[in-house]
C-alpha cells in the first residue's frame, strides 16, 4: 500500500469523538465527493474502509447513505451514495443549503479547531494524495471546483500551512511542500503516526547524510548512532505534539532541546554542549527517560482507541 493509502487508512481509524467534529467529517465529505448536486452525493473510492468511514460519519448526523462495490473482482472500487430526496434534503437542512447546493465552504459547518481537523481529513479521504516521504514531500488536495479549491487554500493558510494552488489540466490543485507543515496537517488530520514515521524518514536522511560526511567512521557505528538517536527524536517530538512537554521537568526538556538542535552527535559529544557539560551517562539517563514517558503515553493512546 501507498503511503498515501496508509495515511487514509489511519485518518478513518481515528473516530471521531465530538458531534460537531462529525458534522465537520460529514461536510468535508459531501464538498470534495465526486458528485454533489441536487440530485445527490456520489463519494468514489478504491478503498472499502473510506466508504464505510462516510456511510459512518453520515450517519452519525442522521442521514442514511449506501455502498456499491464496483470494478473488477481482481481491481473493486467503491461508491458511498446518497440519492433518496428525503436524505438529501436533511443533508441540506444540516449544511445551511436551504437555497441550494453552493461549492463554497461555509464555516458555520466547522466550529472548532478539531472541526478544522476533521474537515480536512475527510477532504483528504475524497481528494488527497502524498508522495512517499522518502522520495519527496508533498501533499496535495485537487477540486474541480475552483472557488472550493480557493476556500480550501484560505483555510490552510489561515492555519499557516504555507498552501500553494495551481491548475493541472483545468482542476485546482491545493499543494504542501515544506516537511514540517505537513507533519502538522497530518497530525491535525488525525494522522499522527504518518506524521511520526515522516519525521522518522527526515531525520535518519538527514543524519544519514550528515555521517557519510564523516570520514574514518564504521558504518556499523553510524547506523547504530543514528538508530538510538532516531528513537529519542522521535520519543521527543511525540511529547510536544502530545501536548506534555512543558509538563516535563527543565533538565529532561534541556536534554530533549539540545537533542533536537544536535541530531547527528553521539552520546559524548552532546553531552558538552550541556552548560555545564554533563557526564555522558547523564545525558543517557534522561534521554531514556523521555523515551519511557513517550511509550507510556502511545501505549494509553492506543488503549483508548480501541475501547472507544
Amino acid at each position: 500500500m501507498s503511503f498515501s493509502g496508509e495515511v487514509k487508512q489511519e485518518i478513518v481509524a481515528h473516530r471521531l469523538q465530538r458531534s460537531c467534529c462529525r458534522h465537520a467529517a460529514a461536510y468535508g465529505i459531501a464538498c470534495f465527493a465526486r458528485n454533489f448536486d441536487e440530485k445527490g452525493l456520489l463519494l468514489y473510492t478504491e478503498q472499502l474502509c473510506i466508504a464505510e468511514y462516510a456511510q459512518w460519519v453520515f450517519g452519525q448526523i442522521g442521514v442514511e447513505g449506501h455502498i456499491h462495490q464496483k470494478g473488477s473482482a481482481s481491481s473493486p472500487a467503491y461508491e458511498f451514495e446518497i440519492s433518496n430526496p428525503e436524505e438529501m434534503q436533511k443533508l441540506k437542512n444540516l449544511f445551511g443549503l436551504e437555497e441550494g447546493i453552493c461549492f463554497r465552504i461555509n464555516s458555520k459547518n466547522i466550529c472548532c479547531s478539531r472541526c478544522t481537523g476533521a474537515f480536512l481529513g475527510a477532504a483528504f479521504l475524497c481528494s488527497g494524495t502524498m508522495s512517499d516521504p522518502n522520495k519527496d514531500y508533498h501533499l496535495e488536495f485537487t477540486s474541480s471546483r475552483q472557488m472550493l479549491a480557493k476556500d480550501l487554500e484560505g483555510i490552510l493558510a489561515e492555519h499557516e500551512f504555507s498552501p500553494k494552488r495551481t491548475l493541472r489540466k483545468g482542476t485546482a490543485v491545493i499543494y504542501i511542500k515544506a516537511s514540517e507543515k505537513i507533519e502538522d496537517l497530518l497530525t491535525l488530520m488525525g494522522a499522527t503516526s504518518s506524521s511520526l514515521e515522516l519525521m522518522n524518514v527526515k531525520v535518519y536522511r538527514d543524519i544519514r547524510n550528515k555521517a557519510n560526511r564523516i570520514t574514518n567512521c564504521e558504518t556499523a557505528n553510524i547506523d547504530k548512532t543514528v538508530a538510538a538517536n532516531l528513537k529519542s527524536i522521535q520519543a521527543i517530538r511525540y511529547l510536544q505534539q502530545s501536548g506534555v512537554w512543558e509538563l516535563q521537568s527543565d533538565s529532561l526538556r534541556y536534554a530533549g532541546d539540545l537533542r533536537l538542535q544536535w541530531p547527528d552527535l553521539s552520546l559524548s559529544q552532546l553531552a558538552e554542549k550541556f552548560q555545564p557539560p554533563i557526564s555522558k551517562s547523564g545525558l543517557n539517563h534522561r534521554l531514556r527517560k523521555l523515551e519511557s514517558i513517550a511509550a507510556t503515553l502511545q501505549e494509553r493512546s492506543s488503549h483508548e482507541q480501541q475501547d472507544s
